[in-house]
């Protein structure tokens, strides 16, 4: 990563800084007065005066773009709503299960306990026997645009039609048509793992902070996959993620981050910056680099992927004080119904996937950016040898 990028990481640092010294003196009780007064308003009814700006417990909306959100959508909910939308899709009456999410949310002001599944059990009922339409459920809730404008932010590009390859009894390869959950578990099928909800516990490398991401603890090597199809946006060391990878979403919403990658090899063989990759794709391997100005370090102890997810709904949200990240442990528990297999390439210390899929979106961005780079795959080792339980660690797990 060049030094621009490093100095604007740094800078990102020392507001982030700044800003907890700011809420310690005082700040955070001048925003629950604002919260307050907000909802104040919105109990009466009233939008508020400059039409510009709107906050409740989860949202905050400011000069047209939202500032902040705290994903609150539980695994069960995340669940409940992909089956209705699976269930519906191509009936008459389809349920979009963003949508159904934020209906949910709007309804519970962001709940998702045993009551607001009742509550979006009973809507998709109604929905899917045409005995309403979304619009008809949401006219009246003042917040569902803004719940559905960030839940689309956090998870619209997960679920779609998609082709996955397939074989046959006489080993033809076809390609069949599949819609539901294209996006992937971040690790490799069969590796083990082990995680807990560590989002906003504390940090003290370089400042005090919160984790802003999730950490999945495993063996040095697991292959780690895209978990949704985009661009390579940030490839290189940094003193805190140690090698790690950057990849932005078609459609600029979602950033995600893959830290603290193996030591010597933490990437997929062809990967760089601009890269298209596909939901699925091998892009690196675990490792516990980081924690360190010099490069290609192990200044972590525990071996682990730490992966984030940034919303964007303004560019200026990219670097700064105005960052969000949401916790994805419920949707990293979801992500586990769609996990993809890969296979080692047989002399190196590379692994590739086992079967490809065909994403529409991919092709839909290659037609409006052609000569982007894609992501290599090796057509000699697509090979559908049985995956081993675990990777034994190398002398790369080592602290240096």
């Amino acid at each position: 990563m060049d030094k621009e990028h490093e100095m604007r990481k740094d800078l990102s640092a020392h507001n982030r800084r700044n800003y907890m010294s700011w809420m310690r003196k005082g700040i955070l009780a001048e925003c629950i007065l604002v919260l307050v007064l907000a909802l104040a308003a919105a109990g009466k009814g009233g939008e508020p005066a400059d039409g510009k700006s709107i906050t409740t417990n989860t949202l905050s909306v400011e000069n047209n773009y939202i500032k902040w959100v705290d994903f609150t959508v539980s695994y069960e909910a995340l669940c409940k709503a992909y089956e209705w939308d699976v269930q519906s899709h191509g009936s008459e009456h389809e349920i979009d299960w963003v949508e159904l999410l934020a209906y949910t949310a709007a309804r519970t002001g962001g709940n998702f306990g045993k009551d607001a599944l009742k509550t979006m059990e009973k809507a998709a009922e109604k929905l899917s026997k045409g005995e309403c339409t979304m619009e008809e459920l949401t006219k009246d809730l003042k917040y569902y645009t803004y719940y559905n404008e960030a839940y689309d932010a956090a998870i619209g590009g997960l679920v779609g039609e998609y082709k996955e390859e397939s074989t046959d009894g006489s080993g033809q390869v076809t390609y069949e048509e599949r819609y539901g959950l294209k996006g992937y578990f971040p690790l490799a099928r069969g590796f083990d793992y082990t995680h807990y909800d560590d989002f906003g516990v504390g940090r003290s490398y370089g400042y005090q902070r919160k984790h802003l991401g999730h950490d999945m603890m495993g063996l040095v090597g697991t292959p780690i996959m895209a978990i949704e199809s985009g661009v390579v946006e940030a490839l290189g060391w940094n003193q805190y993620g140690g090698w790690r990878i950057g990849i932005r979403s078609f459609d600029g919403k979602r950033y995600y981050y893959y830290a603290h990658l193996r030591q010597n090899y933490p990437y997929a063989e062809g990967l760089a910056e601009g890269s298209v990759v596909t939901a699925g794709d091998v892009i690196g391997y675990m490792g516990h680099t980081g924690y360190s100005t010099k490069e290609n370090v192990n200044n972590i102890e525990i071996t682990h992927l730490h992966w984030g997810l940034q919303l964007i709904f303004d560019e200026s949200q990219k670097e700064g004080n105005n960052e969000i990240w949401i916790d994805v442990y419920p949707l990293t528990r979801f992500l586990a119904k769609h996990t993809q297999a890969a296979v080692k390439v047989e002399g190196t210390k590379e692994w590739v996937r086992t079967n490809r899929i065909v994403d529409p979106a991919v092709d839909e961005y290659e037609a409006q950016a052609p000569g982007e780079v894609r992501t290599p795959v090796r057509e000699d080792s697509l090979k559908r040898d049985e995956l081993p339980e675990k990777q034994p660690e190398t002398s790369e797990s080592s602290e240096s």
